[in-house]
């Protein structure tokens, strides 16, 4: 009897193991930012959302502003995590630190985006929104700079442009009218407390657990 006893034990414990080890995958597959998720992202050293409206600059490039805003409910604020041009990532798939993304605003369907023009308050690089129905140019490419395998929700991560090797960065320097308070998003050549990033509110995808259908962005 005792020997019976001794494999009952053993056998639930086992199935525990197995079960919680299996809750723990879930979860820990919960906590990644995903290919097509829709997000706000804050910059940690300023406390301001990645913001962007259909105001054009009235210098350098003339494309649609971007900035940042203190307003975490301002729906102008969400931007969507896709592939790269030519290279789509599959929906609801968790994104590698040192992929190449896209990282397109919502409202206005026009992708992140930098080149070589000099921002309006700062001086370091303009960062614009550029394309339409999400669809620009190569200068629309980001990786994700983080630690470990995944970028996970609630870590701090930093964004670097593949054509011009800048930052996305926010320094505090804030606009007048039209866009008063708002900071400048600008482009800085090296990695420093200015370009640290946290995924925030959003829709997170996740993968289909028997997929139908291979849907793609």
């Amino acid at each position: 009897m005792e020997i019976i006893h001794a494999v009952h034990v053993f056998v639930k414990s086992l199935l525990f193991l197995l079960l919680w080890s299996n809750c723990e995958g879930r979860e820990s597959e919960h906590n990644h930012v995903t290919c097509g998720s829709l997000v706000k992202l804050l910059n940690t050293r300023h406390n301001v959302r990645l913001h962007s409206h259909d105001v054009k600059y009235g210098s350098g490039s003339g494309q649609q502003s971007v900035t940042g805003v203190e307003n975490a409910d301002d729906a102008n604020s969400y931007w969507q995590i896709r592939g790269k041009p030519n290279r789509p990532c599959q929906r609801g798939a968790a994104i590698k630190c040192g992929q190449a993304i896209r990282i397109t605003h919502m409202k206005t369907g026009r992708n992140l985006h930098t080149h070589h023009f000099s921002s309006p308050l700062s001086n370091n690089q303009e960062v614009s929104a550029f394309g339409e129905n999400g669809e620009g140019d190569d200068l629309d490419v980001w990786t994700v700079q983080c630690d470990g395998i995944h970028w996970e929700r609630d870590e701090d991560v930093r964004f670097k442009h593949v054509g011009t090797d800048v930052f996305l960065s926010i320094t505090g320097e804030q606009y007048g009218h039209p866009i008063r308070s708002q900071r400048e998003v600008h482009g800085m050549s090296t990695p420093n407390q200015h370009n640290w990033w946290r995924s925030m509110e959003g829709v997170f995808l996740q993968p289909s657990q028997v997929p139908l259908r291979h849907d793609e962005l």
